[in-house]
């Protein structure tokens, strides 16, 4: 019974080592050849990383030209259209750009995606609503002044002992009511001026300014029903002085 046994067992590892052998010895005879497909694999996909990156060397000044056209927005079809070349490669390669500039993909409302870098433009843009208000040199210099001089005697005996203080919204409400005149100290108005002049945030003035209606949506919300236009060389709005009801 024993012997039996032993006998099944040696023909398990025979059966086994059988396969193995032949392995080693195919390996053993054909390594020249494994060796050789290795490094011809290893030379293709260099080859294939040097055509791409020449590739991007090429599609560069255009992928440049379009991030400032659009604000660093850009799309596959733009970069496509653009170098006359195919999606997926436009998509390679705006991927690679993403990760190499830390982008980001935003749905649009159409549901596609567009790839979104921010560059000093766009920065200076989303940061146009902390401008401060711009004075004049000798508003500021008579302003300091007047912070300076001691208090009259005939003002203090003027002025009753309680005084009541402006609510934010009484005072921004005599700021929009001053003369056009005024607020337009240098012919135009910056993000913030607007903002407060239609009464709205300044972030929403920045989602509308480039929308073709803009003129009418501002003309509702000015207090004295002016259009006004944005140019985007000087980042500032101008009224439509021909339009104005």
């Amino acid at each position: 019974m024993s012997e039996n046994k032993i006998e099944d067992y040696g023909r398990g590892y025979l059966v086994l080592l059988l396969p193995i052998s032949f392995l080693i010895i195919f390996l053993v005879a054909t390594w020249r050849l494994w060796l050789a497909l290795i490094f011809v694999g290893l030379g293709f996909n260099i080859w294939q990383r040097y055509q791409w990156q020449r590739w991007c060397l090429q599609v560069n000044p255009m992928f440049n030209q379009l991030i400032r056209e659009n604000q660093g927005k850009i799309t596959p079809m733009d970069l496509a259209i653009k170098g006359n070349f195919s999606g997926e490669a436009a998509k390679r390669y705006l991927d690679g750009k993403l990760a190499e500039f830390a982008g980001s993909i935003v749905n649009s409302e159409d549901g596609g995606k567009v790839y979104y870098f921010i560059t000093a433009s766009t920065l200076g843009s989303i940061f146009d609503s902390s401008e401060p208000v711009k004075e004049l040199p000798h508003q500021r210099s008579s302003t300091m002044m007047e912070l300076l001089a001691p208090p009259s005697k005939q003002v203090e005996q003027e002025e009753p002992e309680t005084q009541t203080t402006e609510t934010p919204s009484h005072t921004h409400q005599e700021e929009v009511k001053k003369p056009l005149e005024q607020q337009l100290i240098f012919g135009s108005l910056i993000q913030s001026e607007l903002a407060k002049r239609l009464n709205v945030y300044s972030s929403t003035v920045y989602k509308r300014r480039d929308d073709p209606e803009f003129p009418e949506w501002s003309r509702s919300k000015d207090p004295d029903g002016i259009a006004w236009r944005y140019s985007p060389k000087t980042k500032e709005f101008f009224p439509i002085e021909e339009e104005k009801s």
